[in-house]
């Protein structure tokens, strides 16, 4: 149990240094296909799509990793993102120095 609760720390640190959390994935799409989708806005470094070990299916959120920050703006700048009919949600990443952060370790 402790090594698993350790993975999801770990986890949610690393997600802190990506740049947009997209909910409301369609099943169908791949993060190879989010990645195509997103690098319309610039350049994609990463897309991180966690799957359900039990179902098999992905979880459908997903975070992206842009190369520079008006790439993040310039996705950030449309009203809406619609992949294969369905209405993806958006929300910024706050990236926080260590300093910052709630339970800074001592």
């Amino acid at each position: 149990m402790a090594v698993a609760g350790a993975a999801r720390a770990v986890g949610r640190r690393s997600r802190q240094l990506f740049d947009i959390f997209v909910a409301e994935v369609p099943w169908t799409v791949s993060s190879k296909e989010l990645k195509e989708y997103f690098s319309q806005f610039g350049s994609v470094q990463r897309c991180q799509l966690p799957f359900d070990r039990d179902t098999g299916f992905h979880r459908r959120y997903c975070w992206i990793k842009f190369s520079a920050p008006e790439d993040v703006q310039n996705v950030l700048k449309k009203d809406s993102h619609i992949l294969e009919g369905s209405k993806l949600t958006l929300k910024q990443q706050i990236h926080r120095r260590r300093s910052q952060r709630r339970n800074p370790r001592q």
